[in-house]
């Protein structure tokens, strides 16, 4: 995902204006140590749940003050430093958008995304 392509297309939305005074992203990327471990990570296997995901989107568009929400989950094997999970979220105001890019974004996370480090030896 290109962000600032996303957040472009988003604007050209007449209603982007009247409705959004927060765009908040989240980039994820593969880190080259393990969260559990501290062991180094040559690469990560991710695969995710993507009507999971879409559910999940789904039930915080419905939030206050909530204009859009964008998410591209990457499938694959990739390396330490390379884009895994892209996250858009646009509202009203930082009280309602910071709390459902958190929420989002845990939820994604913990169901929707499953993940196996291949750790070097």
């Amino acid at each position: 995902m290109d962000i600032s392509k996303e957040i472009a297309k988003m604007k050209q939305n007449p209603e982007f204006a009247k409705n959004v005074g927060m765009v908040l992203v989240h980039n994820g990327v593969v880190r080259a140590w393990s969260r559990q471990s501290r062991e180094d990570v040559s690469f990560l296997e991710v695969t995710p749940d993507y009507e999971k995901i879409e559910q999940i989107r789904g039930e915080y568009l419905t939030r206050e003050g909530i204009y859009d929400i964008k998410v591209e989950a990457k499938s694959g094997r990739f390396q330490p430093g390379d884009d895994l999970l892209f996250i858009i979220v646009a509202g009203d105001l930082r009280e309602n958008v910071k709390p459902v890019l958190a929420g989002l974004l845990d939820r994604i996370k913990a169901e929707a995304v499953t993940k196996k480090e291949i750790v070097t030896t």
